[in-house]
């Protein structure tokens, strides 16, 4: 199988995962942009736009570290990518080969982190930028090949203006309006988790828990693949 899935014919596993999933990108961007120095490593859209900011003269945000975050997440893209269209596989087996390589990377940050003892230097700063964007970019080129509406896990635009468009209030149906309030609350959620734990305990715990997160969403994922006997 290619991989693609309509909405109707995904596996429950899946989307609850992607849901988690959703969690952990606010988690990565609390991270980021409150302990990085305002750059992104899941929202590229804020990274063009800081690049602007940059370019235009603006002093509080970097445009180095928002060019290293864009070209790191490009390169997870060109990796998921690849990943996604050299064999058919599962779209369970998909995420899962991204999330195993998310949780790597974590482990990276996790190890710059420690090493530093939350001391922010410019290497464990670039090191930080661009292994959590590496992990987003796979994780997000694999799961844009599952293609499962208002599940991007990264970008919640276009969600947020389905939301509106197809509400009962614009004259739609209002279809999937559970699934795209879900999956805002869970971002929500994750960048409200991160924020907290990063003041209260620092980058490394905000890191460490970030991974134990991916791992636990990994192994619910792997578990509901294995045949039942």
């Amino acid at each position: 199988m290619d991989g693609k899935l309509s909405p109707s014919d995904a596996p429950f596993p899946v989307i609850a995962t992607l849901f988690g999933l959703t969690f952990v990108t606010g988690l990565i961007d609390a991270l980021s942009f409150l302990g990085l120095g305002h750059v992104f490593t899941a929202n590229m859209t804020g990274n063009v736009v800081f690049v602007g900011f940059a370019l235009g003269g603006a002093t509080d945000v970097s445009l180095l570290r928002s060019l290293a975050a864009l070209g790191a997440f490009a390169s997870g893209g060109v990796v998921g990518g690849m990943v996604t269209s050299r064999r058919p596989r599962t779209p369970a087996r998909h995420l899962l080969i991204a999330m195993y390589a998310e949780i790597l990377l974590l482990s990276v940050a996790v190890t710059a982190a420690l090493v530093t003892g939350n001391e922010v230097t410019s290497v464990s700063v670039y090191l930080l930028i661009v292994s959590t964007a590496v992990a987003m970019g796979l994780r997000n080129a694999v799961v844009r090949r599952l293609a499962i509406p208002d599940l991007t896990t990264t970008v919640l635009t276009l969600t947020v203006t389905g939301l509106a468009a197809d509400s009962r209030l614009a004259g739609g149906a209002g279809s999937r309006g559970g699934r795209r309030i879900l999956s805002i609350l869970a971002m929500c959620g994750g960048a409200l988790t991160g924020a907290m734990l990063l003041r209260r305990f620092g980058i490394s715990i905000t890191l460490i828990g970030t991974t134990l997160v991916v791992t636990g969403l990994a192994s619910y994922l792997s578990s509901s693949e294995r045949p039942r006997t």
